[in-house]
């Protein structure tokens, strides 16, 4: 039985996680010793609470055929581990990495957040001679 199906990765996942609560999706019938165990093992960290909670399905329509289906639901394991253990899948990446062309020149990202919380990534030219095209701005994210 697979005890860990996959973490779950969104907004307030994320935001749990820089407090040390990470989320993942488990099997129905694991139980939250059995949950605490299988990520001991695999993270190597060590656990202070596991909480567990049941997503139940949702109610959704066929707009052709006119009828009403649920949808399958699942179990969400939230635990706790002790200041200082940190698993490496709910790390956010770098704010700043260098990136090659196809000509094999070198160009800087600069990763910034704007007024909204909206992720900006500012592609700069560190190469000399490079053409003009390289320099603009690129939005990421909602």
């Amino acid at each position: 039985m697979i005890i860990l199906k996959r973490p779950i990765i969104s907004e307030k996942s994320m935001k749990l996680a820089q407090n040390g609560l990470y989320t993942f999706e488990v099997d129905r019938e694991a139980t939250k010793p059995l949950i605490a165990k299988k990520i001991s093992e695999k993270f190597n960290v060590n656990f202070l609470k596991v909480r567990v909670i049941n997503i139940k399905g949702k109610m959704k329509s066929q707009r052709k055929v006119r009828k009403v289906y649920q949808t399958g639901g699942y179990k969400k394991a939230i635990v706790q581990v002790k200041k200082g253990d940190k698993i490496a899948v709910f790390e956010t990446p770098k704010e700043e990495a260098t990136v090659t062309t196809a000509e094999g020149e070198p160009i800087k990202l600069k990763e910034k957040k704007d007024i909204l919380g909206r992720t900006k990534v500012k592609v700069e030219k560190t190469a000399v001679g490079a053409a003009p095209t390289t320099q603009r701005k690129v939005i990421t994210g909602k």
